[in-house]
């Protein structure tokens, strides 16, 4: 396990999720020699990472189910009660689906149109819900902003973000790049191959364009969309519905049931004319009831009489306009002063949908009183109730209010803003206390502001369900922020929600961020929050892979921290490009920047930062087969962090010593500090990092010879990978168990288990696994004679391995190699390869590889030259191997010599 990325990891939220990439492309370092498991990282980030609703968190002590786990995804807004009629619209979509289904064809796109307030997302909801019996595996709704006020529409590779994060996949395996074009088409490929075998639901709201929701779409025949949408989209199989106003006798059924009056007490033609004039929208016809409905001493006529006043006072608008924007000015004139303030102030907020707490912020009152002033608002229809106690307006209102919102004084709107940004860090602060292991880092409120009123949040569970349903919002008070000139709340708000996105992703979404936030630095001339930023960008760079950008932030960040002399702010970003030059094996200069880094921590009496450090020069030593220095970089970390009680840092320190001790030789060391780690899993319910120590266990015991045990060992590892949904350790085991088939003789079922775990490290982008898989396919080969078949595998292996600078594991792949050089008669040629082995074995101080090298080199020489030749080599091969324990090698070469 990579101990120092890992302790740091759990210690410092910069580290938590974006290692995937990395270990994809290193899965080397985890000592591919002796087949132990890489992907200890990605437990962690499988915790973490799925926190999207409906995907639950990931930990257990969170209530949830594991990450990846088979889940029913339910994201319909609540169907409305006030639904009129369409059964016309309805039988035919219903039968369009029912037929499709019956006769086994792809059920084609539905793409519901219509003019604004004419009820398109009320009829895709109710249709959902009719439906959903249908599409067991999940109905997901996504509102595209297409059509909203004030807002951007959603890209496709964004909503593709949101739309896998809640199909359970883990966020460090979402695509990410620089090339918008190439990361939405790769989501895309991931979300149809997500969906091919499921029964889904998917409701794309508010489209702009085909060209916005194509990307969107299942390439399964077994999900249906709907799409709603202002424009006639125009395509090639779909299926266009268009909505149009109510029929007049269904427009006055609505009123006469909301107005909760008798028909006959309204008067007919009245009615009639009502609805007439608000174009028989839905909308405006229920606004309308409504405004009767709360005001018991009005008849039908003075209504009449108030709407024909409300028309007038809009005549410069367009009839249609005019029509349904009646209808609200009706409804606004009838409120209190204070709510039509507060109604007015909605129209200020730059996100979409609110709660009370937001509510409060906008109106510049208490929480309270926020909620009763939705309440009310939503009794006179003049917002939408979403799921969760939340609300919103529909697009024409929220138009309507924000041109009253305009009208007033410029400065109201300043203030609204920075009254929610406001808000908005005071909870990020309460939720940072869950989701930070070390504390939030967040800087205090702006000078002189009020306290606010925060959401109760109890758990890291309550935490991120907060976040990811106000992570939209936040980042578009970020967006208004900023181009209100309010440079210190951008900074400031960046800050608060790097923790969240580190964990949670996209990671191209906090790349814009704290692109922001450091260009809102430059104008402020803060050049220390300047370096936070550019630090916070360097860090989602390293988890994009993208390594030459994450060292340039990361520079410049050192350069913005020494210009304040922020020794804490340098020696992070030092420790951050270590960690960089290490995955682009720049050894050299990740020892030194972690030195640095180390020095200046130990100036500073942060030992936490020292034990961070501490463990990446430990992971960096070990990179560079430097043994005896890794053990002692790592085991003054665990002193540390076991010091701070950091059980993670503990636990990930024991398991790394135990890579190390097993490269060295030293295996009930290494079995000890294994076990230790899994009992401290065990203690913290972490059944992902359970398994990866389950698979480094195994690892240990085939290398002493108990092959059972191994086999218990990646089997059990196996399940909980396969439960968790976690590709890349599931991989490992896989790979793991295919070796111990071969030593117990199984060939046959070796190869195959070693071409899947083949198959899954290229697909994953894993060139370390690729090539630990390849050179056991070449052992497994080169039983059942393949030899060609062997040989190529072999080399593949050895081209990846020496790319990757593992001098460990190509010593593997010669011994391997040379004996089956040696096995098939070619005993000149297998000694150069033993002997290339042994020097490089000998210069990294790897006992398993020296004694098998050894052993390798006497066996060519007894052959070249006849019996009794080679024995010193062979003497010295028991020699080793009775030190390592590996009884099963001294037993045979004793047989040799005898």
């Amino acid at each position: 396990m990579l101990v120092g990325l890992v302790t740091n990891a759990v210690s410092d939220e910069s580290r938590w999720p974006g290692w995937l990439g990395w270990l994809q492309e290193h899965a080397w370092f985890s000592f591919v020699v002796l087949g132990v498991t890489m992907a200890g990282l990605t437990a962690l980030l499988a915790g973490l990472s799925e926190t999207r609703p409906p995907t639950p968190p990931g930990r257990p002590e969170d209530g949830a189910g594991p990450p990846g786990a088979a889940q029913v995804l339910r994201s319909l807004p609540r169907d409305t009660a006030a639904f009129t009629d369409r059964a016309a619209e309805l039988e035919r979509l219903v039968g369009s689906v029912r037929v499709s289904q019956e006769r086994g064809e792809g059920l084609p796109v539905h793409v519901i149109d219509g003019m604004p307030g004419v009820g398109k997302t009320t009829f895709a909801v109710h249709a959902g819900h009719l439906l959903s019996e249908r599409f067991p595996d999940g109905q997901l709704f996504v509102n595209l902003n297409g059509h909203t006020p004030g807002r951007t529409p959603v890209q496709a590779g964004e909503a593709l973000a949101s739309l896998l994060a809640a199909a359970g996949v883990p966020t460090q395996q979402i695509p990410v790049g620089d090339d918008v074009g190439a990361v939405t088409e790769a989501r895309a490929a991931m979300w149809r191959s997500r969906l091919a075998d499921k029964k889904a639901l998917l409701i794309l709201d508010n489209a702009a364009s085909y060209r916005q929701l194509e990307p969107l779409l299942p390439g399964g025949s077994g999900c249906l969309v709907l799409v709603t949408s202002r424009k006639r989209l125009v395509a090639n199989e779909e299926v266009v519905m268009s909505v149009e106003a109510l029929p007049p006798d269904h427009a006055v059924d609505l009123f006469v049931r909301l107005s909760g009056r008798p028909s006959d007490a309204l008067g007919r033609d009245v009615v009639d004319e009502l609805v007439r004039l608000c174009g028989c929208l839905p909308l405006g016809v229920s606004l309308l009831a409504a405004r009767l409905r709360h005001h018991p001493s009005w008849t039908a006529e003075d209504l009449r009489g108030r709407l024909f006043a409300a028309r007038d006072r809009l005549g410069e608008l367009r009839a249609g306009e005019r029509a349904v924007t009646a209808t609200f000015d009706l409804s606004y004139r009838d409120l209190a002063p204070e709510r039509q303030r507060f109604f007015r102030r909605l129209g200020f907020f730059p996100g979409t949908d609110l709660d009370p707490h937001v509510g409060a912020a906008l109106g510049d009152v208490s929480v309270v009183v926020a909620r009763l002033h939705l309440e009310a608002l939503y009794d006179d229809h003049l917002i939408d109730e979403q799921p969760g106690s939340r609300y919103r307006l529909h697009d024409l209102l929220r138009d309507y209010a924000r041109g009253l919102a305009a009208e007033g004084d410029s400065m109201d709107h300043a203030q609204a803003v920075q009254r929610v940004c406001t808000y908005y860090l005071a909870a990020l602060t309460v939720a940072n206390e869950h989701i930070v292991r070390s504390g939030a880092a967040v800087p205090p409120a702006p000078d002189g502001a009020s306290p606010v009123e925060t959401p109760v949040l109890e758990s890291r569970a309550d935490a991120l369900s907060w976040l990811e349903t106000e992570r939209a919002n936040i980042l578009a008070c970020v967006r208004r922020a900023n181009g209100l000139a309010m440079y210190d709340l951008v900074v400031r708000l960046a800050a608060a929600m790097a923790p969240f996105l580190r964990q949670a992703g996209p990671w191209d979404q906090a790349v814009a961020l704290h692109r922001t936030a450091a260009e809102a630095a430059r104008h402020t001339g803060d050049q220390r929050a300047r370096g936070d930023a550019l630090a916070e960008l360097g860090v989602v760079r390293r988890f994009m892979a993208a390594y030459p950008q994450a060292i340039e932030a990361l520079n410049d960040a050192v350069t913005a921290y020494e210009a304040v002399d922020d020794r804490r702010g340098k020696a992070e970003a030092l420790n951050q490009l270590g960690i960089v030059w290490y995955l682009t094996a720049d050894n050299e200069d990740a020892a030194r920047a972690q030195t640095e880094a180390l020095a200046l921590y130990r100036d500073l009496g942060y030992r936490l930062g020292q034990a961070n450090a501490l463990a990446d020069l430990g992971m960096t030593h070990r990179q560079m087969s430097r043994f005896d220095a890794a053990v002692e970089a790592q085991s003054e970390a665990l002193a540390i962090y076991r010091e701070l009680g950091d059980r993670y840092g503990e636990a990930n320190s024991l398991r790394d010593l135990g890579v190390v001790h097993c490269l060295m030789g030293a295996y009930d060391i290494a079995a000890r500090h294994h076990q230790e780690a899994f009992d401290i899993y065990l203690e913290l319910d972490d059944r992902v990092h359970q398994a990866y120590a389950l698979n480094e266990l195994g690892v240990v015991r085939r290398l002493t010879g108990d092959i059972e045990a191994a086999r218990t060992a990646h089997s059990q590892a196996l399940t909980h990978f396969t439960e968790l949904g976690e590709r890349f350790g599931r991989a490992n085991s896989v790979r793991h168990l295919g070796v111990v088939d071969r030593i117990s003789g199984d060939a046959t079922e070796a190869i195959r288990l070693l071409v899947e775990a083949l198959d899954a490290y290229r697909e994953l982008g894993s060139r370390g696994g690729e090539a630990a898989s390849l050179s056991e396919l070449g052992v497994a080969r080169g039983i059942v004679g393949e030899r060609d078949g062997a040989i190529e595998a072999f080399q593949r292996g050895l081209e990846i391995l020496r790319g990757l600078g593992d001098r460990c594991g190509e010593a593997e792949a010669l011994n391997h190699w040379g004996m089956l050089l040696l096995t098939s008669d070619e005993p000149t040629a297998a000694r150069r390869h033993f002997g290339q082995a042994l020097t490089l074995a000998r210069d990294i101080r790897c006992p398993l590889e020296e004694a098998r090298a050894l052993e390798g080199i006497g066996r060519c020489d007894w052959t070249i030259d006849g019996p009794g030749h080679g024995v010193d080599s062979l003497r010295a091969a028991v020699t080793v191997y009775r030190r390592l324990g590996v009884s099963s090698a001294v037993d045979d070469i004793e047989r040799l010599l005898v």
